[in-house]
């Protein structure tokens, strides 16, 4: 369909600051500046991240061999008070939560550039295709949507709770009639 001006406010989260993305995280259009408010008054730290989202994030994969798979580059920033948010929560046992598969990838890409395993702040290109059987360094836990067939996002779901384990909650997801991908519902996978 074609857009609609109501696009232009729906499809974007309410925490946006920077232009620069081809597409919303749509993980991030479940929040309201309410629910926002709530988890911080839980006590809950929440460190800004930015990712450009590129046409490849949406890209099918098309071939058999995983590692074959180009993910095309994308910008990430992570400024040094969200870098410091993370390994802090990180060394006093906290759990880090990704709001996205693109969150995940620029944590895990900032962590891969230390010795560490910790969030490095800066920013620069990446290019990491997160897929079975990869490890995850930083993220505890992953806020996403339900994803199309054959996309990265969907194999890095995969990754993250296990193929039988992500397979499941798909089929669980169609049987009741769940929305996939800009739109669509969203699940916890801790």
């Amino acid at each position: 369909r074609a857009p609609v001006a109501q696009d232009r406010e729906r499809y974007q989260t309410v925490y946006a600051k920077v232009d620069g993305s081809v597409a919303a995280p749509t993980a991030g259009l479940h929040f309201t500046p309410e629910i926002l408010d709530d988890i911080t008054n839980r006590g809950v730290h929440i460190a800004e991240i930015v990712l450009h989202v590129g046409p490849g994030t949406f890209k099918p994969v098309e071939v058999d061999d995983l590692g074959e798979h180009r993910m095309h580059a994308e910008w990430y920033t992570i400024t040094e008070q969200s870098s410091n948010a993370v390994n802090r929560t990180k060394s006093e046992g906290g759990r880090v939560w990704a709001v996205g598969t693109t969150s995940a990838r620029t944590l895990e890409t900032a962590a891969t550039t230390a010795t560490d395993a910790t969030v490095e702040p800066g920013e620069g290109w990446t290019d990491l295709f997160i897929y079975p059987p990869y490890q995850f360094t930083v993220v505890d836990a992953l806020l996403t949507n339900f994803h199309l067939p054959r996309s990265t996002l969907l194999m890095m779901v995969a990754a993250f709770a296990g193929y039988e384990r992500a397979m499941a909650a798909y089929r669980e997801a169609f049987d009741q009639g769940y929305r996939l991908f800009s739109y669509g519902d969203a699940m916890a996978i801790l």
